[in-house]
């Protein structure tokens, strides 16, 4: 799987357009991603109000256990 872009990456180029006015495409050619990623970015900065990318960790599995006073008189 392809390695996330850094967040320090996303923050030059959001700032990149939207303070310095900068054109998507030409950010795009400047930065070296795609123009879709920009704007993957910037949706998902006005959706969630950031654009940090999404964990791809798996969710943590919960132990089987329930009851650890009882495990351990078993295991005793």
């Amino acid at each position: 799987m392809a390695k996330a872009y850094s967040y320090d990456l996303r923050q030059k180029v959001i700032n990149a357009i939207q303070l310095d006015g900068m054109r998507k495409s030409e950010a795009a050619q400047v930065f070296g991603i795609s123009r879709n990623t920009i704007n993957l970015w910037l949706q998902r900065q006005e959706t969630t109000g950031d654009y940090q990318a999404h964990t791809t960790r798996p969710h943590q599995t919960h132990s089987k256990i329930t009851d650890w006073a009882k495990f351990a008189e078993f295991a005793q």
